[in-house]
């Protein structure tokens, strides 16, 4: 974070840990909460990762090295992916955009440099294709909410195509701004992407816009509300991109990639043992808790965090066990299984 974007966000009521890179809150978390869900809120996903890809073979590479189809994708398009081990367990969900003459692909906080280092190992003699982070060189927005688009358009930007991931280049308080479909979360919104330098001026615009900022404690509540699988969390070497609820990531007619054998005995023989739900408890209890029903273990809570409704978590649960309406106990406390709006369950070709 630049000190000028950070000097902004202060006077904005921004609040930092230490060492943090961005704000944990704003002190407004239920107004910035309640905007996402029906208004417009900004949120500042710098410390996510970026790394771009150039070189002839960066399409086809990604095509081999993540679950989702790269081939079908021309400039202006967008994805998101999963890059899974070879046998199939999560590494990160990403979010790749494609440029003329380049790929930008977006990954999960602190998860950056490890991608790199993974992805460089199978980049052969041969290969065109060339790695580089600009996770310190740029900067990336999200705006949240039914109302981004008409702040948008108050700026005298139109709103790229409805399709997610599609993405264009615009001009924004005189710098250039790449604006995607998609918030990050099941909720309306848009991606930003710009150069670090033109992050503080990009951010005075859109709030003064009236887009309210939202902290990174109200972003991890709404990821868990929605349902997002986060590394260290829902995405472990534990559990799949099927169980985590990631079937729109994946390409089940694209052939070979890394995991691709493990995903397709799955899906062939019905083979997913546990998926990821939301969970209403009645009481607080730490992550990692067991998820019981009457004596037998059902599923682990993987996330928490606390709502006006009271303690709302992210859990696997044993598909044999059941899904949606199961009254379960973890640790000394109960709660019912509900979906969550970020999982999906099945092929998209399979959904009515």
């Amino acid at each position: 974070m630049t000190e000028s974007l950070r000097a902004i966000q202060r006077q904005l009521g921004a609040e930092f840990e230490e060492d943090a890179t961005v704000s944990t809150s704003f002190g407004n978390d239920a107004a910035a909460l309640q905007a996402a869900r029906s208004g417009v809120t900004i949120c500042d996903r710098s410390h996510w990762g970026r790394i771009e890809l150039l070189g002839r073979d960066r399409l086809s590479f990604l095509h081999n090295q993540s679950t989702n189809d790269f081939k079908r994708l021309k400039p202006g398009d967008g994805c998101d992916t999963v890059f899974v081990t070879s046998t199939a367990r999560t590494i990160d969900l990403a979010t790749a955009y494609v440029l003329e003459d380049s790929v930008l692909v977006m990954v999960s906080p602190n998860r950056h440099k490890h991608l790199l280092q993974w992805l460089d190992r199978y980049i052969f003699f041969g290969d065109q294709v060339t790695l580089t982070d600009l996770t310190d060189q740029t900067s990336t927005f999200s705006l949240i909410g039914s109302e981004s688009s008409a702040l948008l358009k108050q700026l005298g930007i139109d709103s790229p195509a409805s399709i997610y991931g599609s993405h264009h280049l615009v001009t924004l308080a005189g710098q250039a701004v790449r604006i995607a479909v998609g918030s990050g979360l099941a909720l309306e919104g848009y991606t930003l992407i710009t150069d670090r330098a033109a992050a503080a001026d990009l951010w005075k615009l859109l709030t003064d816009a009236g887009a309210i900022p939202l902290g990174d404690r109200a972003w991890e509540r709404l990821r868990i509300e929605q349902g997002r699988p986060a590394p260290d969390h829902e995405l472990t070497e534990d559990y799949n991109p099927l169980e985590a609820g990631l079937w729109q990531t994946i390409s089940f007619d694209k052939g070979c990639y890394i995991g691709q054998e493990t995903i397709a005995r799955l899906d062939t023989y019905k083979g997913v043992k546990q998926q990821l739900w939301g969970i209403r408890l009645k009481g607080s209890v730490t992550t990692g808790t067991p998820i019981t029903v009457g004596a037998e273990k059902v599923g682990t809570l993987t996330s928490l965090t606390e709502t006006e409704q009271g303690a709302f978590g992210l859990a696997y649960i044993r598909t044999k066990a059941g899904g949606a309406g199961l009254h379960v106990k973890v640790g000394e406390t109960e709660g019912d299984i509900v979906d969550v709006p970020f999982v999906t369950r099945d092929r998209i070709s399979d959904r009515p």
